[in-house]
């Protein structure tokens, strides 16, 4: 399945997209596509619905994010051995985990809001991990039950922030509108080998990234299972998993986003992204 969120900021209603490429309205069934709604009964629930029974979502509506209510946004930093590379670091022997808080999280198609005063605001398109039941210690065999989809990410960072500003990395990934998510999770069924997906980023019509998630250094099982040794992952949190070279950092000389610019990204069976950046 394809599910989504539709509407106006704040009032998305659950959506499914059907075999026609169509939305239907899922918010006679469940309240919003968060927490119950992913966990593996909560899918199953779904699954068992007709989509021609549902009503039909006429015009071309906003595409919110496609997962509600996140309780936490974790990502990870330099898991691709040519992005740490091109970033002058070397692969970390654990993965580098940080956190975008939920002012973040935008739809796939939002304007992405260049902060004041930034010079060396970039993009990572990513692979994202949707957890669809609780994870506590478990092991990298069981880690994959717990994953209730996918979606692509953008984990657009400010690099000055991030890395001149001292402490954390958090300062150039926190930013307002800095993570758009969407358009859809796709169900974990649909995508028996989330190792092997083609992933682009284009910026203005030039594409920067081209690359796949087989030359991930940590895997979706590993980091499923790594981090829940530190924290209890719940249905509806969201892991976004590391981007391929060609980021604006590594170019030569870099290359930043600026206001009016377009950019669009996807990944291999998981839809795409295009969002117009503005001055904040």
């Amino acid at each position: 399945m394809k599910l989504l969120r539709y509407g106006q900021p704040g009032n998305e209603k659950p959506g499914l997209l059907d075999a026609e490429g169509r939305i239907r309205d899922l918010s006679g069934k469940v309240a919003d596509i968060s927490g119950d709604t992913l966990t593996p009964s909560g899918l199953a629930s779904l699954a068992e619905i007709d989509p021609s029974s549902l009503p039909p979502v006429e015009g071309n509506p906003r595409i919110g994010p496609c997962v509600g209510d996140v309780g936490k946004f974790i990502c990870i930093g330099l898991n691709y051995a040519d992005h740490a590379a091109e970033s002058g670091a070397k692969v970390p022997p654990e993965p580098i985990m940080f956190m975008k808080p939920r002012s973040a999280i935008v739809g796939p198609n939002d304007e992405v809001r260049i902060p004041r005063g930034s010079v060396k605001t970039d993009w990572e398109v990513e692979l994202g991990i949707v957890i669809g039941q609780s994870a506590k210690y478990v092991s990298e065999a069981e880690a994959l039950a717990h994953v209730a989809g996918y979606c692509v990410v953008n984990d657009v960072s400010e690099r000055e922030y991030q890395l001149e500003r001292h402490g954390t990395w958090d300062k150039g990934k926190c930013c307002d509108t800095f993570g758009p998510i969407g358009p859809w999770m796709v169900t974990a069924d649909e995508i028996p080998d989330p190792q092997n997906l083609g992933m682009w980023l284009e910026v203005d019509g030039h594409r920067y990234q081209d690359g796949s998630t087989k030359t991930m250094v940590y895997g979706v099982a590993h980091l499923v299972s790594y981090l829940s040794q530190f924290m209890t992952l719940h249905a509806g949190d969201i892991i976004a998993t590391g981007t391929p070279p060609g980021v604006g950092m590594g170019q030569k000389p870099p290359v930043y986003l600026k206001a009016g610019q377009t950019m669009r990204l996807g990944i291999e069976g998981l839809g795409e992204q295009s969002q117009r950046t503005a001055a904040d």
